[in-house]
């Protein structure tokens, strides 16, 4: 039997995320060690999709594989490149020679990956690469993952979308410059239940929330980005 390749597996605790990770556990050719998070130190959410960090750690119980937890400054980022070079060096120890990622088609976003990562002698791979958004839901809807939006982008999807599950009627209700994946973060969420996990996260979220965050962009300049955010109430058990 042909060994399998060992693999850290980034986990944002969202579909795409939780697709990537389905189909890789189903095709068995990599041994995915740990699921390795981003999370801001000061608010101990995950970076991007803000999800708690008792949430994630819930996931990763559920699933069955370890967390490994990098904690950043800040929410715009600071940090990341040093952060991640530090997991980089451990996970080479570990013999660990591929990251996973759940990433569709944005491409300066694999470059930057690939351009990080190959010099430590790390491949990149994406299992949902190249697909169309659409074909991409219809893979996660028809997988039974079970899934709840947490943060839109403000000046795309209102209020009225954020705590909503994703399903077939809230895909249907997106306006036509939507992407129906959210790939250019329309819309995040936070996957619960489904043959991904042993166990369902029961949880509760808040109303939703109008946030502002700031964001330095690559050419030096500040851009404000405002989002609908449902908070978890963090209450969880697993059942």
């Amino acid at each position: 039997m042909k060994e399998k390749k060992k693999a850290v597996f980034n986990w944002s605790g969202g579909k795409d995320s939780s697709l990537a990770l389905y189909k890789v556990l189903q095709e068995n050719e990599y041994k995915v060690i740990a699921l390795l998070t981003t999370v801001n130190a000061e608010t101990l959410n995950s970076s991007i999709h803000s999800i708690p960090l008792e949430i994630i750690k819930a996931q990763a119980d559920s699933i069955g594989i370890p967390i490994y937890i990098v904690e950043l400054p800040s929410a715009d980022m600071t940090g990341y490149e040093q952060a991640m070079n530090k997991a980089m060096d451990h996970f080479k120890k570990e013999d660990v020679r591929s990251f996973i990622f759940g990433d569709i088609y944005l491409h300066d976003i694999k470059t930057y990956r690939e351009t990080k990562l190959n010099p430590y002698g790390i491949e990149v791979v994406e299992p949902l690469w190249n697909k169309k958004s659409e074909e991409v839901i219809e893979e996660f809807l028809a997988s039974g993952i079970r899934s709840k939006i947490i943060v839109t982008q403000a000046d795309k999807l209102d209020k009225t979308y954020a705590g909503r599950e994703l399903d077939r009627l809230f895909i249907e209700s997106l306006p036509e410059n939507v992407d129906v994946c959210g790939e250019n973060g329309e819309y995040h969420t936070m996957t619960y239940a489904g043959p991904l996990f042993k166990k369902k996260i029961n949880y509760s979220l808040g109303e939703p929330q109008n946030l502002s965050y700031d964001i330095k962009l690559d050419n030096g300049n500040i851009k404000t980005f405002n989002y609908w955010q449902s908070k978890s109430n963090s209450i969880i058990t697993l059942c």
